[in-house]
């Protein structure tokens, strides 16, 4: 039999959180907002609406994508995704 799992963090398991959640109680106690962000009336978000590229890639680099999305388990526009999306949020 599994036991649930406490987070130090918040001293609840995520089934013990999801039904305070449910609950309609309070839950801020319970969360990390050090890193949350407000946005101002306006502001806009992030944009998640799908735009087409077309890039070329040298056969070696294709090869090489097809490797690694293989190895990880994923399709080749998925892990090109991915990749992408790590490398900006350190730009």
């Amino acid at each position: 039999m599994k036991t649930a799992k406490k987070s130090s963090k918040l001293g609840l398991s995520v089934a013990e959180f999801d039904k305070l959640a449910d609950s309609g109680a309070d839950i801020t106690a319970h969360l990390d907002l050090s890193t949350a962000r407000r946005f101002a009336a306006g502001e806009e978000r992030l944009d998640l609406t799908p735009t087409k590229v077309n890039i070329d890639f040298p056969r070696w680099m294709v090869e090489g994508l097809d490797q690694a999305s293989d190895r990880v388990g994923v399709p080749r526009q998925s892990l090109i995704k991915m990749w992408l999306a790590e490398r900006l949020q350190k730009a």
